[in-house]
């Protein structure tokens, strides 16, 4: 059933809609004139648009009907395949299953009007029933009226609807009667496709040993294979003549010889000379022909779309373009990665894979036969791989080291494709090129695109600029290239398979669940959308980072890095949070299960992670302000500046040095002090000694001033001279001095310099150290 149809049943569905609800109004009286006004105005549109409705069915009734002439046509034609032209069976398996998908889809809408309809007449039931049995008694004439007229007008409305039910029911009863021939074709198809799945994987015909050892009788055999489907002549016209098939090719090298032609004018005569570079002029050649290939994909799209009712057209112009896609990529790659000198080798090295797919695409497209395939495709392959190894040998030093890779792989590919083929499984082959084919036009394309937007990076300086002016880069390189990067191999294979019209299978395959537990399940598809979540969830945690940086920087440079780190932990918690209970939901994780092992494990781990977890609050109490990265503290006895804050550690950088690791618990119980909190100073205390006699008066105004002159100190604090204590041998002042926290040690030196030079300057003496020795004789001693 095409858009048109499934149109015309929401438009009925509209029309038929319910009419609006009546509210509680003031009283019985006014509700029964507004229900009437409703129910009027509800059927005289359903009286207005009969008409239309009977010219809409009649659409309908006759969608129907080629739905069901289709599907015996869909029948005939899958019914009447032979098992050895594999190609014409998968086509025919794909159009009945692509048939009975579609009839699932579009029976929906007139199976969910039908239950509309019911459930509106059920109500309309209900609403005869209240109006029938209303006490009239305390009703005034107006309202009686409007009563009856209510009644007539809500019965008339239910027979309406009644009988649009039982006609859309009789088109539900067609439907049916199509759905067991369906289903039927349906199973049938798919029977088929396990058997073309196990042709290709599972069930080895001869190896070509044996037929060239039989190659007479083969020869004969596919000779009159070949003749029954090529060349018997009919009398009624077939979309899938061979004179068509043949033809198309025969205009589509036309046509592609006209592009590049065309583009061959076009270069000569219509670029200007300024463009005429050397670089321009050395890739010419491949320029001429990628522009013919996207030529040449443009008349294949409007052939598709002016012949859209000729079925062999519409798939041989589709595979065409998948095909010319390839080509137009490989030469587009080249042309924006290389230089003239490597275009040349470069493109001789993807000949052999470039050849290889358009035998491919030409057998899926003239359907070939088995037995043609057996006898020629391994020659053809055992070609292609000394072709390949050729081309390695001639010119893989002058290409890139990415290309060297891939034209190792591509020979690889073709030894396992000769291997494969020569012992009999000819299809699998077939199927394991073209499945590299597709991949390496994806990798190209991606490859393509990485190049492209890289050079736009570098001539930017994008490595330079913030957040604010790359996001929607980093999102492109980051994010949606390496997704696209992920889900190629599931394309190329989507792809491959289409070859043998096996996508919808191959996407049943992907969709599996290869691991299926009470607690956990995983498919192919499901891997890969937690891998695309990886790369989307890392690209928004270094966007929001970034863009809180930015944030903390503009606000209060001073307190940026610390309020970093902090906002730095707790995002990376939130978004690897959120990507982790994705994953689990994608896998379908069991809660239950999952609270059963954590409260197993939490028990032992909360013993073994309790020095840990005491770490991580106190190190979030740190980031929340208490110290911040840059601070200069003091503790132990080390002083030195904050490098570092994490949950479990603050990395402290000595004035020695050294680097010490604090434990943020030890930290919090230790009396640190932060010598930069408030205003970066701290008060110094210095003390010199002056001989007994000196005027101290003199001394400490001497040194205030002194003191004072100096650049080193806080000249908005005054400086404190005080008396210590007399001493043994001079009297001891204490000096008070504001010093900047960072550079206390040479603030000390400078001014235990000048205190010096004052006292030398003023002659006022610095007593050394004097102690007096009395020695006593004894008499004895004396004496003697």
């Amino acid at each position: 059933m095409n858009k048109r149809v499934l149109l015309t049943i929401l438009l009925i569905a509209t029309i038929l809609s319910p009419a609006r609800a009546v509210l509680k109004e003031q009283n019985l009286e006014n509700t029964l004139s507004i229900l009437r006004t409703e129910l009027t105005n509800y059927h005289t549109e359903l009286e207005r648009q009969s008409g239309f409705m009977k010219e809409q069915q009649t659409q309908v009734v006759d969608k129907l009907f080629g739905i069901m002439n289709k599907s015996s046509q869909n029948s005939l034609m899958l019914y009447s395949q032979r098992p050895e032209y594999v190609f014409d069976l998968a086509y025919a398996c794909h159009e009945a299953t692509e048939q009975y998908h579609d009839y699932k889809k579009n029976v929906l809408p007139f199976r969910n009007f039908i239950t509309k309809t019911n459930s509106e007449i059920a109500r309309y039931d209900s609403l005869i029933n209240t109006l029938s049995s209303m006490h009239v008694a305390s009703l005034n004439q107006k309202a009686l009226i409007d009563k009856n007229v209510c009644l007539t007008l809500a019965i008339n409305i239910r027979h309406t609807l009644n009988d649009n039910s039982n006609q859309f029911n009789d088109y539900i009863g067609y439907y049916q009667s199509t759905e067991s021939q369906l289903k039927h074709l349906n199973d049938y198809a798919n029977k088929r496709y396990s058997e073309i799945q196990n042709n290709i994987f599972s069930n080895a015909g001869d190896n070509y040993f044996k037929i060239i050892s039989k190659l007479g009788m083969n020869v004969r055999e596919t000779r009159e294979s070949i003749e029954s489907k090529y060349f018997i002549k009919t009398k009624v016209p077939s979309q899938w003549d061979s004179r068509l098939i043949f033809g198309l090719f025969a205009i589509m090298g036309f046509y592609g010889f006209i592009a590049c032609f065309l583009n061959i004018l076009s270069i000569r005569f219509l670029v200007p000379k300024r463009f005429r570079t050397e670089s321009f002029m050395s890739k010419r050649t491949c320029i001429i022909m990628a522009s013919s290939v996207v030529s040449l994909a443009i008349i294949l799209g409007l052939t598709r779309f002016i012949f859209s009712e000729q079925n062999f057209i519409i798939m041989a112009s589709g595979l065409l373009v998948e095909y010319t896609w390839l080509l137009g990529v490989i030469l587009i790659s080249l042309l924006l990665r290389l230089d003239g000198k490597q275009i040349a080798s470069a493109f001789r090295i993807y000949s052999p894979l470039i050849f290889i797919g358009l035998v491919v695409i030409a057998f899926r497209i003239i359907l070939i036969p088995n037995d043609l395939v057996n006898i020629i495709f391994s020659p053809i392959l055992l070609i292609c791989t000394i072709w390949q190894w050729w081309v390695i040998r001639r010119h893989n030093k002058n290409i890139p080291k990415s290309d060297f890779a891939f034209t190792y792989t591509s020979l690889l590919v073709f030894i396992v494709s000769l291997i494969s083929a020569s012992n009999g499984y000819t299809l699998f082959s077939v199927q394991l090129l073209i499945w590299w084919v597709m991949q390496l036009t994806c990798i190209l394309t991606i490859t393509c695109l990485r190049g492209w937007l890289k050079g736009i990076a570098k001539r930017k300086g994008y490595d330079k600029m913030d957040i604010k002016k790359t996001w929607l880069f980093d999102l492109i390189y980051k994010v949606i290239l390496p997704m696209l990067g992920v889900y190629s191999f599931i394309i190329a294979i989507y792809w491959a398979s289409d070859v043998f019209n096996l996508s919808d299978t191959t996407w049943m395959i992907f969709k599996k669940n290869y691991i299926e537990t009470k607690w956990f399940s995983a498919s192919i598809f499901s891997i890969a959308e937690v891998i695309v979540l990886f790369y989307l969830f890392s690209y928004g945690n270094r966007c929001f980072k970034a863009f809180l940086k930015l944030h903390f920087e503009k606000s209060d440079h001073s307190t940026a890095a610390s309020k970093n780190v902090m906002a730095k932990n707790l995002v990376q918690v939130i978004v690897w949070g959120i990507w982790l209970i994705s994953a689990l939901a994608i896998f379908h994780i069991d809660n239950t299960w999952l609270v059963v092992v954590s409260g197993g494990l939490s028990t032992g781990i909360g013993f073994a992670m309790k020095d840990i977890l005491e770490n991580i609050y106190y190190g979030i109490s740190l980031m929340a302000g208490r110290v911040k990265i840059g601070d200069y503290i003091v503790c132990d006895g080390t002083r030195g500046r904050v490098s570092s804050i994490s949950y479990t550690s603050t990395i402290v950088e000595a004035n020695d040095g050294s680097v010490i690791a604090f434990q943020n618990s030890q930290l919090f119980t230790k009396n640190y002090k932060n010598m930069t909190k408030n205003h970066g100073y701290e008060l110094d205390c210095l003390e010199v000694g002056v001989a007994y006699g000196t005027d101290i008066h003199k001394v400490k105004q001497l040194l205030h001033d002194e003191i004072s002159k100096l650049d080193c100190i806080n000249k908005d604090r005054d400086i404190n001279i005080t008396l210590k204590d007399f001493g043994d041998s001079a009297i001891n002042l204490k000096v008070l001095v504001w010093v900047p926290v960072l550079s206390q040690n040479d603030a000390d030196g400078c001014i235990l310099e000048c205190i010096y030079d004052t006292l030398n300057k003023y002659n006022i003496e610095i007593p050394y150290p004097q102690r007096e020795i009395s020695i006593k004789h004894s008499e004895d001693a004396v004496k003697s």
